[in-house]
């Protein structure tokens, strides 16, 4: 039973440190498209990995359907900001 118990916790560790560890880079993006503004940040191994996807989720309650998707994702940032871990 304990044993299990620290096998569990050890795992659940392991998941989180390779998780975290994986996330090199942060960045906050704010885009503007139609007649909002929005703000999101995301995390991941490179810089251009986050910034295209804290992008990417700053369009999601911009854009109504996969055309304003991508037009909102193509159009520069008004702002963006990375660090790294």
């Amino acid at each position: 039973m304990i044993a299990g118990v620290v096998i569990g916790l050890a795992f659940v560790g392991y998941l989180l440190w390779s998780t975290l560890a994986a996330q090199a880079a942060e960045c906050h993006v704010c885009v503007a498209f139609g007649p909002g503004r929005n703000c999101a940040t995301a995390s991941a191994m490179t810089n251009k990995e986050a910034l295209r996807s804290a992008q990417t989720t700053a369009c999601g309650t911009l854009a109504h359907g996969m055309n304003d998707a991508i037009a909102c994702e193509n159009r520069p940032a008004i702002s963006e900001e990375c660090k790294n871990r």
